[in-house]
């Protein structure tokens, strides 16, 4: 083990949590470790049905907001932008969860 302020060594307990142990003043630390996501169901759950794939990821705010903005689009616009707003929280539910598995 290295003797200096921001040296930790870490051991990966039940691949949800992960023990980390400081050299500085040797406190045990647990830091939780975000389970991976699907990117392929995140997208295709926001595709049917806008938000569902922001819940899926965690993101309860964009679900939110996709699942007022999408049907406001569809029945403001008579049909014609709704559909965009369906693909674009496809594409936002897609790259949370790669957002999510790189970190």
């Amino acid at each position: 083990m290295r003797n200096c302020l921001l040296s930790y060594d870490y051991i990966t307990v039940k691949n949800e949590y992960k023990l980390a142990e400081t050299t500085s003043n040797n406190n045990m630390e647990a830091v939780v470790v975000s389970e991976e996501k699907n990117e392929g169901l995140a997208a295709v759950l926001s595709l049917m049905l806008p938000g569902v794939g922001q819940f899926y990821n965690g993101h309860f705010i964009w679900g939110i907001v996709w699942f007022i903005i999408t049907p406001g689009f569809w029945l403001g616009t008579g049909g014609t932008l709704g559909w965009i707003f369906h693909i674009l929280s496809s594409i936002q539910a897609y790259r949370q969860s790669v957002k999510i598995n790189r970190a």
